[in-house]
Parts: structure tokens; C-alpha cells; sequence
């Protein structure tokens, strides 16, 4: 609890004292109180996936059978078995799905089951088949629609659909993937080229990756971000983002505008803005994804603290 409170004191001073540039948005204790609030969410969010990493899991987690089936706690315990693979394919499952308020994640335990409990959509399976996942999707589809069994996107990907005749359904998006990475190549080659390429810099392999993650359908801007971020999170790959790439955001650009230029609209450049969150977040000790999800969720009520729950 001490620790706590002197990380909070320590963020609340630092914010005062920070004199590289007006931070117009803070002009009140209660928007510094609130933006400190966020800060600390955040921080305790990415450690709750690095205590995951060293956690005792039940075997229950990697089975869509089950109730308790979770797709990162499965791609931890898939890691752990050396199945790279297996591991980063859950990790886009669950961030493709999202994790909703209410459904948990019943959408991606359905779509990892597929029709036959004993077959589930594996990466082995998908990689070398990915129409006769389409095959499955397009047959189920009308059931799934009808059966009374509440299973939504989460919030960052409400607008996807599943609809097999879209060319954003969740078909065009598994297929998009795979022909990314490639049913040959596999995870573990494009994460060991990727950081040949980028003499092992995390910050740069993060970036690489992200660019190239553009040919993935309906992967954009935060697609990209959240998966990258949780593959890094979880050590799947040694990466890590070195900016808050607000080009194409939404809700951290508003943040940013907000904190910088004191409104959501105030007239500053998205690469500008990358620049001047980097720089706060050096002097914070604050990493980006931290930077990216406080402002984000600050801007959205900077004056009361609401704590974000999905």
C-alpha cells in the first residue's frame, strides 16, 4: 500500500514540476488527481499480464469446453509448452474478440471450438485450412445468430462483424492473418527476422511489425496496438511500443490534444503530439502503452476518475 501511494505522490509531483512544455489540460488539482488515477490503472493493468506470466494456470484455461476457457491465460500456458505458434495465435483470437463487459469471453471460446469440441480452430489446424474454417463459419453462422447465447465483441472491436459474405467478417480477417504470417513460416521465423532486421531493438521491432501488420483485414491503428502490445506483454516476442502512434487513434489523440492544447479539438498535429507524450513520458518513467491507455481513458472524464472497465 505504501508503494502505491509514494508511485501516486511521485506522479503528482512530477507532473507539477514538468516544465518542457504547458501541459494546458491540467488546470485544476482535480484533472492531475484524475490523470494520475489513469496512470496508475494502467501500470497496474500491465502487471497483472506480467504476474500472469509466472501464475499456476489450470490446464481448464486452453479448452473451449470449459467455462473457464481464456485465451491469453492459454497462450501462457502454450508458450510455457514451446508452442509459439499456438501461443500468438490465442493472443489474436482474444484481441480480434475482445473480452466483453458481460459475454467475458464467450466469443472467442466459440470461435476457437468451431463445430467439434475434440477439433478446435488450433493454429495447426486454421494455418493449413483456413476455408474450411470460412466453410464452418458461413454453415454456423445462422445458429449462432439465433441460439440465445449472448456473444459480443468487446469494446475496442464492437463495430466487427461476423457475417461470412463481409469483407471485414471475421473469415476475411482469420484468413488475412494467416497469409500474413504464413502456414510455412510460422511466429517464431517472423519474430527472429524481425528483430535480424532491427538488430534487435525492441522499440524498432515493435514498429516493424506494426507496419507490417497493416495487410491484416480490419486491423487497424488500435487492432495493431493491442495485439503487438500483449505479444509483448506476455514475452511472446522481445518488443515494446516506443511511441503512442496517434496517427489514427481516437481516443488517446483527444487525450493528448487535451492535455497539450486544454480541448479534445485544439489544432495539433497527430505526429507532433507523438513527439511531446514521448518526451512527458521519459520524464514520468512512464512507458507508452501506459501513456496511450491513461489518455485514452482520461480524456473521457478528466475532471471525476471513472475507473475503465472494458
Amino acid at each position: 500500500m505504501r508503494i502505491a501511494e509514494n508511485r501516486r505522490l511521485k506522479l503528482f509531483s512530477d507532473l507539477e514540476s514538468y516544465q518542457v512544455r504547458p501541459l494546458n489540460g491540467l488546470t485544476t488539482s482535480e484533472r492531475r488527481n484524475t490523470l494520475v488515477s489513469q496512470f496508475i490503472d494502467s501500470i497496474r493493468r500491465i502487471e497483472y499480464v506480467h504476474i500472469l506470466r509466472q501464475a499456476k494456470l489450470d490446464e481448464a484455461r486452453c479448452n473451449p469446453e470449459s467455462a473457464l476457457f481464456d485465451p491469453l491465460k492459454a497462450a501462457v500456458i502454450n508458450y510455457r509448452k514451446g508452442d509459439v505458434d499456438e501461443a500468438c495465435w490465442l493472443v489474436f483470437v482474444a484481441t480480434y474478440c475482445g473480452k466483453h463487459l458481460s459475454d467475458g469471453w464467450e466469443l472467442a471460446r466459440t470461435l476457437y471450438r468451431g463445430g467439434d469440441a475434440s477439433m478446435p480452430w488450433t493454429w495447426m489446424r486454421i494455418s493449413g485450412d483456413v476455408n474450411g474454417f470460412r466453410q464452418w463459419l458461413t454453415n454456423a453462422y445462422p445458429s449462432l445468430r439465433s441460439d440465445g447465447v449472448s456473444r459480443r465483441f468487446g469494446n475496442h472491436r464492437k463495430y466487427e462483424t461476423l457475417r461470412p459474405d463481409s469483407r471485414r467478417g471475421t473469415s476475411a480477417v482469420f484468413n488475412a492473418y494467416v497469409s500474413w504470417i504464413g502456414h510455412n513460416q510460422g511466429h517464431g521465423l517472423l519474430i527472429q527476422e524481425t528483430h535480424d532486421a532491427t538488430k534487435g531493438n525492441p522499440k524498432a521491432a515493435f514498429h516493424h511489425l506494426y507496419n507490417q501488420m497493416g495487410q491484416v483485414t480490419s486491423f487497424g491503428r488500435t487492432g495493431r496496438f493491442d495485439f503487438l502490445t500483449m505479444i509483448g506483454k506476455l514475452a511472446l516476442a522481445d518488443i515494446e511500443p516506443g511511441s503512442p502512434y496517434l496517427i489514427g487513434a481516437t481516443g488517446p489523440l483527444a487525450g493528448a490534444r487535451l492535455l497539450f492544447g486544454g480541448s479534445r479539438e485544439a489544432n495539433l498535429r497527430p505526429d507532433v503530439l507523438n513527439g511531446w507524450v514521448i518526451e512527458l513520458g521519459d520524464y514520468l518513467d512512464l512507458g507508452m502503452q501506459v501513456m496511450e491507455d491513461a489518455l485514452c481513458n482520461w480524456q473521457k472524464n478528466p475532471d471525476t476518475y471513472e475507473p475503465f472497465r472494458g
